[in-house]
């Protein structure tokens, strides 16, 4: 994980939302918490901040308590409940000890009478914020997992904790959220660190040569079968085997892996001797694994026994605070691979971001950040710089549905073909993406490429 403890101007830093009914007063604590780095909207009374704050997510709040539509008591109120995790700073005029014991009892962060200097609300904005950002920055491993959101934070503490056991994890996430982050962050942290950490991706290899690449085979144990070759369960021998896309496991696999993860040992493909190893798995998903189960295609006891420490990666439509970070982090990172000074990321840049979907999550972000890096040598990024050629990625989660028309007199294979190489198309090749547009598995997705002859080198 890489987050900065500290706000600075060179990345876009989570919003701050100021409240007051004074012109003046906003004016300058705008222009002040800017030149700190921080992004910040502001709002004349108690109702547009609640409207501000139900469009867009904001970390930390600062609002005054006296305003002529409402008090600030209101607010944090408001704010508590669409997001327990924001930070609230109250601001009054008419400051007393009744009025600072209901503000902290509902739950504000902090409790500033006016007239306040700047340097006493940079020291409050400090205090409240830095140590959340600073827990952040406890919790990286190894991995590029990036994000301030209390959400995130949360994952990442449950993650921590789980790694400090030696039992299964089932993460389930949707496509692009960084699953695997995630599990090589688990066995970083974990007693583990230093032992091999393998992956496999069960839709990505077919069904038939499945078997052997997770327990291995013997000379001759079928055709082709040269030479003896270890399988992934071998291979991550006192460390860490990740089983991506568990769902797709065929169910005619799923007994023998059921046997394995009970017992610790398993025999080569074509042999008769057992052998025992010790390893963690992590298993992830972009589909439930419970709905499969009732759909017949996942074993319930297979689940169960998987599904002892379960994690859940929030997608970045329900993180939206994380989206600045997540930017600003990327285009700093393919800055410096590019040979490029810092890019500043315009506030407008960032709200047509955080206006988005993100159907395909942070993977989505990360292509659209590479290429705008790509195509834009400037010292700023506005929103102009998302232009018509990124109009693909930029689509919203309804306007993904491929629009197709069928004429009358097509042979079904023709419409299914044309159907799968549109929506392809649409999804820039994404596989797994595609999959879920068509409501079919990846696996059906590879099949039906390789049916039709579709070029595979495009949809990878």
């Amino acid at each position: 994980m890489n987050i900065s403890a500290q706000p600075v101007n060179t990345s876009v830093q989570p919003a701050v939302l100021v409240v007051d009914d004074e012109p003046g007063i906003r004016a300058a604590l705008q222009i002040n918490l800017e030149r700190d780095g921080w992004r910040v909207e502001t709002a004349a009374g108690a109702r547009e901040a609640v409207h501000k704050f139900g469009e867009a997510s904001f970390p930390l709040v600062i609002t005054d308590i006296r305003m002529p539509d409402g008090t600030g008591i209101d607010v944090m109120q408001a704010v508590r409940t669409v997001s327990p995790g924001t930070a609230v700073i109250l601001l009054t005029a008419y400051g007393s000890v009744p009025d600072a014991v209901r503000a902290i009892r509902g739950g504000a962060c902090d409790y500033l009478t006016k007239p306040v200097t700047f340097d006493q609300l940079r020291s409050a904005v400090s205090r409240v914020m830095h140590p959340r950002l600073d827990r952040a920055t406890k919790l990286q491993g190894r991995t590029e997992i990036v994000g301030t959101s209390l959400s995130l934070l949360r994952v990442m503490e449950r993650a921590r904790i789980a790694a400090e056991t030696d039992a299964d994890i089932l993460v389930e996430a949707e496509s692009g959220t960084g699953k695997e982050l995630l599990a090589k962050y688990i066995h970083e942290a974990s007693a583990r660190a230093g032992k091999p950490f393998t992956a496999v991706n069960c839709a990505a290899v077919p069904e038939q040569l499945l078997e052997s690449e997770l327990f291995g085979h013997v000379k001759g144990a079928f055709t082709g079968a040269v030479a003896s070759k270890p399988g992934r369960f071998e291979v991550a021998g006192g460390g860490t085997l990740l089983l991506d896309e568990i769902g797709e496991m065929p169910l005619n696999l799923q007994p023998k892996l059921l046997r394995v993860l009970q017992e610790r040992e398993f025999e080569r493909v074509g042999d008769t001797r057992t052998l025992k190893v010790n390893f963690r798995v992590i298993a992830t998903t972009n589909v439930p694994l419970r709905k499969l189960v009732e759909q017949g295609k996942f074993r319930a006891d297979l689940y169960y026994r998987l599904n002892v420490i379960p994690l859940a990666l929030p997608p970045l439509r329900e993180r939206r605070e994380d989206i600045a970070v997540l930017a600003g982090y990327f285009v700093e990172k393919f800055a410096a691979q590019s040979g490029r000074g810092v890019q500043r990321l315009q506030p407008e840049f960032i709200e047509k971001l955080q206006a988005y979907g993100w159907p395909g999550n942070i993977r989505e972000l990360h292509n659209v950040m590479r290429r705008v890096v790509a195509l834009n040598d400037c010292p700023e990024l506005g929103p102009e710089c998302l232009g018509h050629e990124l109009v693909p990625a930029m689509l919203s989660t309804t306007e993904c549905k491929p629009q197709f028309a069928v004429n009358a007199g097509l042979r079904i294979s023709q419409v299914e073909r044309d159907l799968l190489e549109k929506t392809l198309g649409l999804t820039n090749g994404n596989r797994t993406r595609a999959a879920e547009i068509l409501g079919v598995s990846v696996r059906t997705v590879r099949n039906k490429i390789r049916e039709y002859g579709l070029p595979p080198r495009r949809f990878a």
